[in-house]
């Protein structure tokens, strides 16, 4: 283990052998951090939070603080972070509150980059890319592969879906269905993300099936009820068409982008 002699790290904290310590951090003591995880200077990690293996965390960074929640009231609840994460400088990650479920939580192999801000009670899929200054609300979900541009700003309880790509500057109050591309000042839907699928390689079976989906959904005047089972009556059964229609079906808070 290699803590710098100007860390003060509490010695009920949990640290694996190998983690490194650089100058200056502050780790609490109901801290655990795993195997190959690399703490930067000025790094502060506290509250009930717990990383896990090969995590980069760069200086200046604040993980497990209590969450800006007025009805928080010193309760133990938690910031989660799987493996392989990057999080770049002056990132803040507040722990979870009891009526949102109680955890942060963040998975695994994640691009956060600096001056990003994840509130209370969100949820990170994997391989999520959040550019410089985004800003979640509380409650926000993002799932797998999808990207957040810089100084985006998304609103509590929105849903971001698989492979979404939200252009910069942003504002987005309404969920984000998966594979599309949303932009604007109040983001509009401006199409399917097809860099993202490309580089994920997906099929052209699997595109065009995308392609004619997403006009169904948001592009005709169909109720959305009668859109998804137009969907389903025309188009074959495919994972990513499945998942579409699942989250396009599933109860909303804010109503999806369009």
């Amino acid at each position: 283990m290699d803590i710098h002699p100007s860390a003060l790290v509490d010695p009920q904290a949990e640290l694996a052998e190998d983690v490194v310590i650089r100058p200056y951090c502050v780790i609490g003591p109901h801290v655990s951090i795993g195997p190959g995880s690399v703490i930067g200077p000025h790094v502060v990690i506290d509250g009930w939070t717990a990383i896990g293996t090969g995590n980069r965390i760069y200086p200046f960074t604040s993980i497990g603080h209590a969450p800006q929640d007025l009805s928080y009231a010193g309760e133990q609840t938690r910031v989660v972070i799987g493996d392989n994460n990057i999080i770049r400088e002056y990132v803040s990650i507040h722990r979870g509150t009891p009526r949102g479920g109680g955890t942060t939580r963040i998975g695994n192999n994640n691009y956060i980059m600096t001056s990003v801000h994840i509130a209370h009670d969100c949820v990170l899929g994997d391989s999520v890319i959040m550019a410089s200054g985004a800003t979640l609300g509380g409650h926000v979900h993002i799932d797998d592969h999808a990207i957040v541009g810089g100084l985006v700003a998304i609103h509590q309880f929105v849903r971001i879906g698989t492979g979404a790509y939200i252009g910069g500057l942003s504002g987005v109050g309404q969920d984000v269905p998966p594979y599309t591309l949303i932009a604007g000042e109040h983001a509009r839907l401006r199409g399917l993300n097809l860099v993202g699928l490309k580089r994920r390689e997906l099929s052209v079976k699997t595109v065009q099936a995308l392609k004619k989906a997403y006009k169904i959904l948001f592009r005709s005047n169909h109720m959305l009820r009668d859109a998804i089972q137009e969907v389903r009556d025309e188009l074959e059964s495919l994972p990513e068409i499945d998942n579409l229609l699942h989250f396009v079906e599933q109860e909303s808070n804010r109503g999806i982008t369009r």
